[in-house]
């Protein structure tokens, strides 16, 4: 569950929260749970909730393509740095720039390792949805990360982001 709400928010503190806000709400409602799926399931759902409703509260107005790329120049890393959490950081920063269904899409199938079926049922859209955001995602991604394609060490990122990054 940290792990979804970390990738979703980039932020630990706003993640912690989200979780928090999470388990709050499953104990709240855990005799609406019906069975018909995995409780780990139910349970990301209610934090992609939880981090979806943190992130609409804190948004302002809608992000343009090229403040996109200047607030990825922004928060990029110190070059000299090429260990595996320098290309994790990176992913990181960028993934935060994603509108907040194109993010949660993504860290579900290329970082969690979902399948699309799996997190159509988490995020409760049709799995061409899913598909959708995902692709939307990543070719917002590639001008962001484009530098990362050739890197030696990006292979030793879990094979999920390296592989969608590279075939993206």
């Amino acid at each position: 569950m940290w792990a979804v709400a970390l990738r979703t928010l980039g932020d630990p503190d706003e993640a912690a929260d989200a979780v928090q806000d999470a388990f709050v709400s499953a104990y709240r409602k855990a005799e609406s749970f019906r069975g018909e799926a995995a409780v780990t399931t139910w349970l990301h759902r209610i934090v992609v909730n939880a981090c979806l409703d943190r992130m609409r509260r804190k948004s302002v107005r809608p992000v343009a393509d090229d403040e996109l790329i200047e607030a990825a120049e922004r928060d990029t890393p110190v070059p000299d740095q090429t260990t595996e959490r320098e290309v994790s950081m990176e992913v990181s920063s960028a993934l935060k720039l994603l509108p907040a269904d194109q993010r949660a899409a993504l860290v579900l199938v290329d970082m969690m390792g979902y399948s699309v079926e799996d997190a159509a049922h988490v995020l409760q859209v049709p799995s061409g949805t899913v598909k959708s955001r995902c692709a939307r995602g990543r070719a917002k991604l590639v001008p962001i990360l484009s530098h990362l394609r050739n890197r030696s060490d990006l292979s030793r990122v879990s094979s999920a982001k390296g592989a969608e990054l590279r075939d993206g």
